[in-house]
């Protein structure tokens, strides 16, 4: 048994119960939602085990009865250290499926490599023949390629010139300037095989060529686009690049896949607090002031409310909201011209003196804690917890 504590942001732990508890919680609120109509009914996750990747295979087996098989790369815990957030929070997946008798099942590992690609081949067609829907939410820093085997490392740089901006140091509690200087070539290139549509594409044409798509079967690989606060580390930087990719990649898979119907489209949501999103410059500054905008408007949503908003209203809704790049549209609430003027307003007043007056910094910091199972209402932190848990 284990007594777990947190120290400053870094966190390389997660506390089970607490896990448990924010899937608990997801699941709740889908099943509050009542019948949402026509849905998935098999289902594969890429990228299964937290944020939207997470929300999206809650939706799909508690708003829809869906089967789901997801994969991750999670660490297991051992009895002196806790496995990963993901780990926890799948394992209370599995549970709570398995109670309301729901087929769930989860293969841990490199979801960029061949070998996983044929290994959930041979699943999806042991236990579920086909699948109706792909949702494709993987996030790394680095990708092996699957047939050179070369090491593609991402960067989070501007592209074409420098750039100079406030930013928030959340170790230090410190709002500053920070300047980065331009990508080059390679860097670009390197993320754009990293973050770029191109896994995306290769999965897609290996469950094609196995049999394992149904006709009509939907795909979505998410995004976040931003406004022009975060444009130049996002839409017009590296990030930036690879998104791009992102839209050619769905167009590529639409004009290859035409004969089986399968309907893919880029999704672009609103920001949230990750572990990834902490550490990107502007970030931690943008989602404070965001968040305290947007609950003031009362149109706030998290990873849950915007992915059962997704499914409901695009990926299975009459009228999606897409754009002139064929994007499905779910930041509508957060890139609206009124709640940027806001955004910015209150971003050329912040600084160091006035930050936490001025932002929703105790929003922030309450949802980063929960990425990782702490802070959440109800769980005993002075308890001991048994950090091994398995799926």
């Amino acid at each position: 048994m284990l007594r777990v504590v947190i120290i400053r942001w870094f966190i390389t732990i997660a506390h089970p119960v607490g896990c448990a508890a924010v899937v608990s919680e997801q699941i709740d609120y889908i099943q509050g939602l009542g019948d949402l109509g026509e849905g998935p009914k098999k289902v594969l996750v890429l990228g299964c085990s937290t944020g939207y990747g997470l929300a999206s295979r809650i939706t799909s087996a508690f708003g829809y009865g869906a089967a789901t098989l997801g994969v991750c790369f999670e660490k297991a815990p051992t009895e002196r250290k806790t496995g990963t957030a993901g780990w926890y929070n799948t394992a209370a997946f599995h549970h709570k499926a398995k109670a309301a008798d729901l087929y769930a099942e989860t293969l841990n590992g490199d979801a960029f490599s061949a070998a996983m690609k044929q290994e959930v081949i041979d699943k999806i067609k042991a236990d579920l023949g086909q699948v109706d829907l792909v949702i494709y939410s993987l996030a790394a820093p680095r990708r092996t390629d699957p047939v050179t085997g070369e090491v593609y490392k991402s960067t989070l740089k501007p592209v074409g010139q420098a750039y100079t901006t406030k930013t928030y140091d959340t170790d230090k509690d410190l709002v500053h300037d920070v300047s980065l200087e331009p990508a080059n070539d390679d860097e670009i290139f390197n993320t754009v095989k990293v973050m770029g549509g191109e896994d995306w594409e290769l999965w897609l044409d290996a469950l094609s060529e196995a049999g394992v798509l149904a006709e009509g079967c939907k795909t979505t690989a998410y995004t976040y686009i931003g406004k022009e606060l975060t444009w130049p580390i996002y839409g017009q930087a590296t990030i930036g690049k690879a998104k791009e990719d992102l839209d050619r990649a769905a167009s590529a898979i639409n004009d290859k896949l035409s004969a089986l119907s399968v309907d893919a489209h880029v999704s672009s949501l609103k920001a949230l607090v990750t572990q990834a999103s902490s550490a990107i410059p502007v970030m931690p500054l943008y989602i404070s002031l965001l968040y305290r905008v947007m609950k003031n408007e009362g149109t706030h949503e998290g990873c849950i409310e915007q992915i059962a908003g997704l499914y409901k209203d695009c990926l299975y809704g009459s009228e999606p909201t897409l754009d002139e790049q064929n994007r499905y549209r779910m930041d509508g609430k957060e890139t609206n011209d009124d709640t940027q003027a806001v955004i910015k307003g209150l971003w050329d007043q912040v600084n160091q003196d006035n930050f936490h007056e001025l932002s929703d910094y105790a929003g922030y910091h309450h949802e980063f804690l929960r990425l990782f199972g702490f802070d959440v209402a109800g769980v005993d932190y002075d308890a001991d917890v048994d950090p091994l848990v398995n799926w």
